[in-house]
């Protein structure tokens, strides 16, 4: 996987379309490595589930659900699960997994949510984030759309590891600015560019205040045990450094 790094632009900040139609040509190669991968099934999705805790009979929308194995997850736990991505392609794999009944749909998360005010108990929000320039909007969509006290869980790159990666490719990186990477990823045999915006750890937490959002956990988490046997040095790597910054907030 390769990584070079741009400037980021010092006009108005606004909300772009996040580019998550290029996962399209990806979808297949990265449902499959999502499967089975450390970094997906036994660091992050894993940490995300034991944040949601007990979600029997809970309301849930998966933000910028992928191929739906978080949606599977959570509906498998007892939730009333709804999802969303601006992938086609990904949806088109989500719905072979979870059937044609799924309440999926083709939304960037960059505009308006086609949801009511209230709708959600909580809102998983796993990796999608760091695609956006702007939060502001985003997040005050997810705040409309959840209960009053619903719950935000929200999981990003984390800005530690990215002013590291930074380092390694470039010119010395400052951790205190708002700047886009792009990487170029390939899966399956395909091959696409994918845009993300670096932030650093304050500008995370203003923009959920500012939203309307209660920070109530900030948690970095470990891989789960079991990869030890599996994966070996990569499993050291995740267990002594973090990738992932994760979030629980509520709506005020």
């Amino acid at each position: 996987m390769g990584l070079m790094s741009h400037a980021a632009e010092e006009d108005a900040l606004v909300a772009i379309p996040s580019r998550a139609g290029d996962y399209d040509s990806l979808a297949e190669g990265y449902t499959a490595e999502n499967e089975t991968s450390i970094i997906n099934a036994y660091y992050e999705r894993p940490a995300a589930l034991a944040l949601a805790g007990d979600v029997a009979g809970r309301r849930v929308l998966d933000a910028g659900c992928g191929s739906g194995p978080l949606f599977a997850a959570l509906r498998e736990r007892g939730a009333a699960v709804s999802g969303f991505d601006g992938s086609a392609g990904m949806l088109a794999q989500a719905r072979r997994r979870l059937g044609p009944d799924a309440d999926l749909r083709v939304v960037d998360l960059a505009g308006p949510l086609p949801y009511p005010d209230d709708e959600f108990d909580d809102v998983m929000a796993s990796l999608v984030l760091h695609y956006l320039r702007d939060w502001g909007p985003p997040l005050a969509e997810l705040h409309r759309v959840l209960k009053p006290g619903g719950r935000l869980i929200a999981s990003v790159n984390h800005p530690t590891l990215i002013n590291v990666i930074r380092r390694m490719t470039g010119p010395r990186p400052d951790y205190f600015a708002t700047a886009d990477r792009v990487e170029e990823w390939t899966m399956g045999g395909q091959t696409a560019e994918l845009t993300f915006w670096d932030r650093p750890l304050h500008a995370m937490t203003d923009a959920f205040t500012a939203a309307g959002f209660r920070i109530s956990v900030v948690h970095e988490p470990r891989p789960v045990p079991e990869a030890r046997e599996l994966f070996g040095e990569e499993f050291h790597l995740l267990d002594t450094f973090p990738s992932f910054l994760f979030f629980v907030l509520h709506a005020e």
